[in-house]
């Protein structure tokens, strides 16, 4: 089989991407508006990609009818967000922030989903994430330049808090304690339980 992205459509390309290209950690963003209300979200395209200095980044795409998500709003206004690595413990939460409120209201009170205060940022942090980490907005890209539908976010980590649940004795993170999920493609998700280990060559 093969795919002609040039005469797909743009969902098409999007289900074809997103089943194949598994499994993507999910970053459960958390933000403050300007004027305080706090807001919760999870994004699927979403990765590390430096460790100097240490920088996450997230697509958030734009709203059908072309209206920008309150996480993005909220980020280009405050300069902050946290990201919060997704356990199987609190799937079912992270799933029901994705649900699209109306502008305004904070999934943290509307899911019932217990915060606390972080560190360094105004935004608050989703209590019980085994990782959460603060950081500061470094740039916004539209994509594509010519016509965007989607913002990629790039985010430099000031702090993270990890829970010590989830470290070996030797003080390394254990990906089985994290017992993170992964998002695959439509409604299927995975989690970190089944792992192997490969020597890297000298």
């Amino acid at each position: 089989m093969q795919l002609d992205f040039s005469q797909i459509s743009p969902l098409d390309a999007y289900r074809w991407l997103a089943s194949t290209v598994t499994p993507r950690p999910i970053a459960w963003v958390s933000t403050l508006s300007a004027d305080g209300v706090s807001n919760l979200a999870p994004f699927s395209f979403f990765q590390v990609i430096s460790d100097n200095p240490p920088t996450l980044m997230v697509n958030i795409s734009t709203r059908d009818d072309g209206e920008l998500k309150d996480t993005l709003r909220n980020i280009r206004e405050t300069g902050e967000l946290v990201i919060q690595l997704v356990p199987f413990a609190q799937a079912e939460l992270m799933n029901a922030s994705a649900a699209r409120l109306p502008h305004g209201i904070s999934e943290f009170e509307r899911c019932g989903i217990d915060s606390e205060s972080s560190a360094l940022v105004r935004a608050p942090r989703v209590s019980g994430a085994p990782v959460a980490f603060e950081c500061r907005l470094v740039e916004v890209q539209p994509y594509p330049k010519a016509n965007p539908n989607c913002h990629l976010v790039f985010a430099q980590v000031l702090l993270a808090h990890i829970d010590d649940a989830v470290l070996t004795e030797a003080g390394r993170v254990d990906p089985q304690r994290m017992d993170l999920v992964g998002r695959l493609g439509g409604s299927h998700y995975t989690r970190t339980q089944d792992t192997f280990t490969l020597i890297r060559p000298e």
